[in-house]
């Protein structure tokens, strides 16, 4: 028959705090507790699983093999419980506001952004968090729900409401001593080329105005986002399109350039404003859109 689940977390509480201070009366000072108070907790533990966790010695105690290997696993896990809570339910008085998004704009044009919002708006807090495809806007994130979204795609991808911020001009970008070495298409065949297979818009239209080049020639490699072909162009190993203004930051950390020659396309998808219909919404996330809607006209 399986075991139920442990009686008591503050065992494990006790039983962390004991290992790392290597001592049944340290602990009971951390834990405001007395010293046999822990060393019945210990035991009560040691019982339900049926292995000493310690070696008791006459002034310290000792972790056992057993309990050597299941203290990290404790210790991350209340590790983790006591963070979440501080972020979640911590003393900050700030009106935390949840702002989900595509990993491209949380890593290029959304950090200045929010930098330059919470300056403004000390007694607000954001919560940046991401997904990429549309689906995954959808999916519960428990005690993160969403007060707002930027998403990427055309109009009819969203539900009626959703708002347009912005689209994107795409360029090609490299390593600076690839970009040295380029001086127009024909440069091209000679590099790898770093393609977005979900995106509507990629090389093919970059390079179709020149008949002379034969597609099916070139060295296309598919990536699934713009931050990894961008980290590939970062290494030298090819040329990547650069989708501005979403990139731009991303494209400025990494230490790439344009190349000549080549044309700025403007793309055929855009990045909307979603405010999802369940949340309510406090002033805090009324600023942050207007916010994002006059920084998207100001592109």
């Amino acid at each position: 028959m399986p075991k139920k689940r442990i009686p008591s977390l503050n065992w494990l509480r006790v039983f962390e705090v004991a290992a790392r201070t290597e001592s049944f009366a340290r602990a009971a000072d951390e834990l405001h507790m007395s010293a046999s108070a822990v060393s019945q907790q210990v035991r009560a533990l040691e019982g339900y699983l049926g292995k000493n966790l310690f070696m008791r010695e006459p002034k310290r105690v000792r972790l056992t093999d057993s309990g050597r290997a299941f203290l990290p696993i404790v210790h991350q896990s209340l590790s983790s419980i006591e963070t979440t809570a501080a972020a979640l339910f911590g003393s900050d008085e700030r009106e935390q506001v949840t702002l989900q998004t595509v990993y491209l704009l949380a890593m290029g044009w959304l950090p200045k952004q929010i930098a330059a919002f919470e300056a403004e708006n000390p007694n607000v807090k954001i919560n940046l968090v991401t997904a990429e495809l549309l689906p995954q806007y959808n999916k519960e994130l428990p005690g993160w729900d969403p007060d707002l979204q930027i998403a990427y795609g055309s109009a009819s991808d969203f539900p009626e409401g959703a708002e347009p911020l912005f689209g994107e001009t795409i360029s090609v970008v490299a390593h600076p001593d690839v970009a040295a070495e380029i001086d127009g298409f024909s440069s091209a065949q000679s590099h790898r080329l770093y393609e977005i297979a979900s995106h509507r818009v990629g090389w093919h239209q970059i390079l179709s105005s020149h008949e002379e080049i034969n597609l099916e020639s070139l060295d296309i490699t598919t990536v699934d986002s713009t931050p990894v072909a961008l980290m590939m162009a970062a290494e030298g190993l090819g040329l990547a399109l650069a989708r501005s203004p979403a990139s731009k930051g991303l494209v400025e950390a990494l230490g790439l350039v344009e190349c000549a020659g080549f044309p700025k396309v403007q793309g055929l998808q855009s990045y909307f404003l979603l405010t999802p219909p369940a949340r309510r919404h406090g002033r805090g996330a009324g600023k942050l859109a207007d916010w994002l809607r006059n920084a998207g006209k100001e592109i």
